[in-house]
């Protein structure tokens, strides 16, 4: 296997290897598992494994969980299809910077994701790495935010476009999740800066440090998260990957997020993932 790294801050592609090998090869799957953590979204051609091969890959990492929204694939728990039908409108809706089910208390690991389907062109994917964006921000920012928690919700994202009942039953399953804004990656140790579009606002902003007035509550605390959640949009800390079916994208979720360029025409994308459950932030 040959690792051939692609932009100077996140991303490599891996070059004469078969994922299906290292399900059994375990020393194959540790540097596999390596470069991951190196270099936080790693990208494959001609894949041209099975389901059962994809999912059984992706439980090497982990046990898969399931999406309460997005269907999984009714033979193999735990593999979402996200399937884009040009005679839907609901499927011709995204997307924004996101890291993955941050709405969960522990969300995602990582995600290995299969591409069936796709346009000839457009529908690309970008990641970005949140470790340099947290340690590009100015220090009188990585000071303000140090002790700052957050929510996140599934209510306000996927349950937006719900009827009022189901959307509150969603958040009954689902109540807003809470993570620090600053997370401590548990591999490497680094600080990651971790908002993103499921994040609604802060939890503790509103201190006597923070606040002289309440007005300086809501914009105060708004601002500061839109600044942050922009961090995602420099093109400095970005990877753009252009899809051909059987490529394969595999991304830890801890310390990236990801954004599916909605830029082509009423068409099918068949994409399938398997998420691999997290553990929790503190």
């Amino acid at each position: 296997m040959r690792i051939e790294q692609l932009t100077c801050a996140i991303g490599a592609e891996l070059i004469d290897v078969n994922l299906a090998d290292a399900v059994h090869d375990t020393g194959l799957f540790n540097e596999i598992r390596a470069a991951l953590v190196k270099h936080r979204v790693l990208f494959l051609r001609n894949q041209d494994i099975s389901r059962a091969e994809h999912v059984a890959f992706a439980k090497r990492f982990g046990d898969l969980e399931d999406h309460p929204v997005a269907g999984s694939h009714p033979d193999f728990p735990g593999l979402v299809q996200i399937y884009k039908n040009p005679d839907s409108p609901m499927d011709r809706y995204e997307n924004a910077w996101h890291t993955d089910a941050t709405w969960r208390d522990a969300p995602p690991f990582g995600c290995v994701l299969r591409c069936i389907e796709c346009p000839s062109v457009g529908g690309d994917t970008m990641w970005a790495n949140m470790a340099l964006a947290y340690e590009k921000l100015p220090a009188e920012i990585k000071t303000k935010i140090a002790k700052l928690r957050a929510r996140h919700s599934i209510e306000a994202s996927f349950g937006a476009a719900m009827p009022i009942e189901k959307r509150l039953a969603l958040k009954a399953q689902f109540p807003d999740a809470e993570h620090p804004v600053v997370r401590t990656h548990p591999e490497t140790g680094e600080k990651i800066l971790f908002v993103n579009a499921f994040t609604t606002h802060f939890s503790n902003f509103h201190t006597p440090d923070h606040v002289r007035y309440g007005q300086d509550h809501s914009m105060g605390g708004s601002d500061l998260l839109r600044y942050l959640i922009s961090q995602a949009y420099i093109p400095e800390y970005q990877i753009r990957w252009r899809w051909q079916p059987n490529s394969i994208a595999i991304w830890d979720n801890r310390s990236t997020q990801h954004y599916a360029v909605m830029d082509y025409p009423p068409c099918h994308r068949k994409m399938e993932r398997a998420g691999i459950i997290g553990e929790k932030t503190y």
